[in-house]
């Protein structure tokens, strides 16, 4: 096991591992316990009350978060015709399909962040499959990125749309935004975060749905947020101007 730096060993003795923190107490320590001299994303981890080996139990959409997540998303479109015209003109960063599809499969070229396809080139686009799937980027009608409103789908990446999916553990992982966010900001999108990922219970998944959350910097410790606190906050949440 790696030896944990100085830096790390002192933020960690100001979390509580056995305590599960208010949304307010977690949000700053969140920004106590920042370590690193780049500015750290911000992740929410979340054990839910699923069977990820049932397929009627997989939790998977996309979401925006009110403020983004402090990330230059580079937008890739597979579309062809007006459709190509209409992702250039959206500000998508690559557009084509053939070409796009050669440079990928032959050059194993990934520089972007999200894929989106038209319905109509999505049998062309599916011999990537086996590149994009695992990687997270193929794209999807479940998470909105196969559609005809090209133009919505590249503003919304753009603005930071994030994927939400569960791995193979029940566990759902998504970025909340950077620590130079501050408090409010942060609070705002790992509270929509939460009030989103909440009403996507399964009607098949019995019992408690959010089992855990975690919060954590890059280089920091997981503390730990009590979600019956943050169903309080929920009830007279407001996203701050």
């Amino acid at each position: 096991m790696a030896k944990q730096g100085k830096k790390y060993t002192e933020v960690s003795a100001a979390v509580d591992a056995e305590k599960n923190y208010t949304v307010a107490e977690a949000i700053k320590l969140i920004e106590e316990t920042k370590t690193a001299k780049f500015d750290e994303t911000v992740e929410v981890s979340v054990k839910l009350g699923i069977d990820p080996r049932q397929a009627n139990q997989q939790i998977r959409t996309g979401l925006i978060l009110p403020h983004g997540i402090g990330k230059d998303i580079r937008v890739l479109v597979f579309a062809k015709g007006e459709k190509e015209k209409e992702a250039q003109e959206a500000g998508a960063d690559f557009v084509g399909l053939e070409d796009m599809i050669d440079k990928i499969s032959k050059d194993n070229w990934l520089e972007f962040d999200v894929s989106i396809a038209t319905p109509d080139v999505m049998s062309t686009v599916a011999k990537l499959g086996k590149v994009l799937g695992p990687r997270g980027l193929m794209p999807t009608p479940k998470v909105g990125t196969v559609t005809f409103d090209i133009e919505q789908a590249v503003k919304e990446a753009k603005a930071g749309r994030i994927e939400v999916k569960n791995d193979k553990g029940g566990v759902v992982h998504a970025p909340l935004g950077k620590v130079s966010f501050g408090t409010d900001k942060l609070k705002d999108n790992f509270l929509v975060f939460m009030e989103s990922l909440t009403k996507m219970k399964p009607t098949s998944s019995k019992g408690t749905f959010i089992k855990k959350i975690t919060l954590a910097n890059t280089m920091g410790p997981g503390i730990k947020v009590d979600f019956v606190n943050v169903r309080e906050v929920l009830k007279g949440f407001q996203i701050a101007a």
